[in-house]
């Protein structure tokens, strides 16, 4: 039987706000979550496929050296430039947004009260643009 869980890791050196995140995602729908406090550790797991990647902007809360969001997304994506990555963070600025999605982020999330129910309807969107190209790759195909 095919495994048709949606591959998500969460990468946030907030241990608590990580977890919360974790059960969110786990009440709400069917998936296969890995969760990282560093970038690092992420970056050393993405052969495991993640459909989606939703990364936190700073990630030095617990090690000041760690490497940053930004480093980590451009890593993410010279290993995999498909890999949609949402980034997440405490930061209210657009110069963080657009720095981010400059960096080729898929989207980017303030944490608040309503940031679960956003990055929700984000990963939806992710997967309705995936089921269009499949469509259009196999419609083309056809031709």
């Amino acid at each position: 039987m095919k495994n048709d869980k949606i591959k998500l890791f969460l990468v946030d050196d907030d241990v608590v706000f990580l977890k919360l995140l974790e059960i969110e995602f786990l009440q709400h729908a069917d998936f296969e979550i890995e969760t990282y406090i560093t970038g690092e550790l992420c970056l050393a797991s993405l052969s495991h496929n993640p459909d989606v990647i939703i990364l936190d902007y700073l990630l030095d809360g617990i090690d000041k050296t760690a490497m940053n969001g930004i480093l980590t997304l451009d890593k993410i994506k010279a290993y995999n430039p498909d890999i949609p990555v949402v980034m997440l963070s405490a930061q209210d600025k657009i110069e963080v947004a657009i720095d981010c999605m400059h960096h080729r982020a898929f989207d980017y999330v303030v944490k608040s009260e309503t940031a679960f129910l956003r990055l929700q309807k984000i990963i939806t969107t992710i997967f309705k643009y995936k089921k269009m190209e499949k469509e259009l790759n196999w419609y083309m195909k056809r031709m």
